[in-house]
């Protein structure tokens, strides 16, 4: 398993982008196949490497040398955990458009609509927060000394 070492925080806005993109596409078209492929993309990152996406490659590689270098960095676990959060929606909203229950699809991908929203507008992961949150009351989540 590779291990995930400390990212430059604009590629995952970068990727919250093109996410907003597929799930928005999602939404207009309700297609479960389309929403699936994310989840799988969500699942790779969150439950393997980060390194398995494919728009933080597209970032690191047409976008990064174009833009002026930051020393900023981002630990990998909270962004991993909200990768998970976003798989957990991306099922249920699978799910929930191949089974034709559509409004629990059209939900879950709203719902993960909104965080990647959030994350690509204004650099806010929803789902890191919880994390970090969590990590307060988890001791098992707390940074290894």
């Amino acid at each position: 398993m590779p291990k995930d070492v400390p990212v430059d925080p604009r590629g995952p806005r970068f990727s919250a982008w093109i996410t907003s993109a597929v799930l928005a596409a999602v939404l207009l078209t309700g297609s479960w196949r389309l929403l699936a492929a994310q989840a799988v993309l969500f699942g790779l990152c969150a439950f393997i490497s980060l390194k398995l996406n494919p728009w933080g490659h597209l970032y690191r590689y047409a976008v990064q040398p174009r833009v002026k270098p930051t020393a900023e960095r981002e630990e990998p676990a909270p962004l991993r955990f909200a990768q998970g959060v976003g798989f957990v929606f991306a099922l249920v909203g699978t799910i929930g458009y191949a089974t034709g229950l559509t409004a629990l699809g059209v939900v879950a991908t709203s719902a993960a609509l909104a965080a990647a929203l959030l994350n690509a507008a204004v650099g806010l992961c929803l789902g890191c927060e919880v994390f970090l949150l969590l990590r307060r009351r988890v001791p098992s989540l707390a940074r290894p000394q």
